[in-house]
């Protein structure tokens, strides 16, 4: 989520068109809120102290050798944020700090993709921008929201000017604070507070700039320490002021991954590891929870700002949205589906024959369904094509979500016709499209028979941490799971699924088996969308306020 005040420094391509407000998607795509990324060209390479029991590397690696001229490292955050578009497409953009230059902290955003945003296509006007806001330091984003006006202005980092440096500061955020509504209503009883937009990250913002109050420089991890205290939600924050200190901090559950390398002088971090890996960075790791990597006169430590608590990562990160390339939490995120594709071969029990297939949905559900169809000794094929052209669906009215899937995928008669289909699907949200993949391969296909199996639990509640999940009225499991369910569904309901969605069968991952797949315990994730038991106290008020009204609009807002 996103807004911006009037009194950022924005820097966008003139004769853009006006605003136009772009409603919130009711596609079955599932969307998060954004990546974030930050580099930094240090004074020295940093001690082993610092970088833990690992021998820091002196020399600067690949990432460093093959993209970084005089210390300027802005040339290297395009490739890294185009690693995180799969977290963010609506816009992208980066700050950058320059001390020998009159606008020391720059921002440049705009609407659209990575490439998009920054010309990549034209190599002219892409190599001007990079030397416009060069820096030896940067913080990046790519974003996407559920709702709000499709121009630059809500492009972020966010760039707040003051006449003071250590005032003067940029932020790119990716999460979603849960109480947001409470504390934005505390800020404007504290006199004179006035706020543009309903988003969180524009309250994020008055509150770093209220921490950062005063006649002295603040310490940045105290500011996130008072900052945390009251915030309820995810977070993962990278700042950088006017004086050249950033920041990256994570917020104290590590519901989203953050990760950090170092390359001789030169420091990354990323929303996920992949973005690191590409770029060249080696032994990457994870910010852990509560903790904070700063830099200040030149000079990288890490700093706890928040007591330790219980871990709730959330789960989707491996089921669906992080980029199968990346490490979360030391568990791969390929391996973590491939388990939940074995997991699901070993609980079937359709007597198989020649003529049973496995055919996933593209493209986050291949792994899965790859390690299902082995473990099974069935055929893996590519029954079901996926126009990527056409890239993630928006699109408004209910009546034409089914219209989207059939443009989206292409069923092949040549692999489905007289086939029992076992189709490999990573999640079911609202089951519209599902719906009509299912369709398809009945009727364009000539399939004998349609099985799904879903490598993940059912999707029982909203995500308030984050996800844009729908409401609890649009979702398609909770109305068929009776009371009391507790993360297993019984063969009743799947049938009462099954027969809902035209299938001849359906299974799903059982929420017991989501920490043996992600070798993480079940008590360290965050499983709020499919027990509706939350990890923090405004997760669980919001879930009882969705249920007292149903089938209203999204309850954080």
């Amino acid at each position: 989520m996103s807004s911006v005040p009037r009194f950022a420094i924005i820097h966008a391509p003139a004769g853009r068109r006006e605003p136009r407000l772009r409603m919130a998607p009711l596609s079955e795509d599932l969307f998060h809120n954004c990546g974030v990324a930050a580099l930094y060209w240090l004074d020295a390479p940093p001690a082993a102290s610092v970088v833990g029991r690992r021998r820091p590397r002196k020399r600067n690696g690949p990432a460093a050798d093959a993209n970084v001229r005089g210390g300027n490292v802005t040339p290297l955050m395009p490739m890294i944020l185009l690693d995180l578009q799969n977290r963010g497409q609506l816009a992208a953009g980066l700050s950058s700090y320059h001390p020998g230059r009159d606008q020391r902290l720059d921002t440049f955003k705009d609407v659209g993709t990575v490439a998009e945003a920054f010309r990549m296509s034209h190599p002219a006007k892409h190599q001007a921008v990079l030397e416009e806001y060069a820096g030896r330091a940067v913080v990046g984003h790519t974003r996407y929201a559920t709702c709000g006006l499709d121009d630059a202005r809500y492009a972020q980092p966010f760039e707040r000017h003051h006449g003071r440096l250590w005032k003067w500061f940029a932020f790119g955020f990716n999460g979603q604070i849960a109480n947001y509504t409470e504390y934005r209503d505390r800020l404007k009883a504290r006199r004179h507070y006035h706020f543009t937009l309903k988003t969180d990250t524009e309250i994020l913002m008055h509150a770093l700039a209220y921490h950062l109050r005063g006649d002295a420089v603040p310490d940045l991890s105290r500011v996130m320490a008072a900052l945390s205290r009251s915030l309820d939600g995810a977070y993962n924050l990278v700042f950088l002021d006017a004086m050249g200190r950033m920041f990256a901090a994570r917020d104290p559950l590590g519901f989203r991954p953050l990760s950090w390398a170092v390359e001789g002088r030169l420091l990354g971090i990323a929303s996920e590891s992949v973005a690191l890996s590409n770029a060249g960075f080696r032994d990457i790791r994870d910010i852990p929870a509560g903790e904070m990597a700063v830099v200040e006169d030149g000079r990288l430590r890490f700093e706890r700002f928040a007591g330790k608590k219980t871990h709730a990562h959330c789960f989707f990160e491996w089921v669906y949205f992080s980029n199968v390339g990346s490490t979360i939490a030391d568990t791969s995120v390929y391996i973590a589906r491939a388990r939940s594709g074995e997991r699901l071969a070993e609980a079937e029990d359709q007597t198989l024959d020649k003529s049973c297939i496995v055919v996933p949905v593209p493209d986050t559900a291949k792994a899965a369904a790859d390690a299902y169809a082995f473990a099974l000794g069935l055929p893996c094929l590519e029954g079901l094509l996926r126009n990527r052209y056409i890239g993630r669906t928006f699109i408004q009215p209910s009546t034409t979500r089914g219209r989207s899937a059939k443009g989206k995928y292409t069923p092949l008669p040549a692999i489905l016709a007289g086939k029992r289909v076992f189709l490999i699907e990573d999640s079911i949200v609202r089951s519209t499209t599902l719906r009509a993949l299912a369709g398809m391969i009945r009727t364009r296909g000539r399939a004998k028979e349609v099985h799904v199996r879903v490598a993940c639990p059912p999707i029982v509640a909203p995500c308030f941490y984050g996800i844009d999940m729908s409401t609890l009225g649009e979702l398609f499991a909770p109305k068929l799971v009776r009371r009391g369910y507790d993360g297993v569904p019984t063969p009743a309901t799947l049938k009462r699924m099954a027969g809902e969605l035209d299938l001849d069968s359906l299974k799903y991952l059982a929420v017991p088996d989501l920490g043996r797949c992600l070798n993480i315990d079940n008590r360290h994730l965050c499983l709020g969308c499919v027990t509706g038991k939350y990890p923090t106290p405004w997760g669980n008020k919001l879930i009882a306020k969705a249920r007292r009204g149903r089938n209203a609009g999204r309850t954080y807002e």
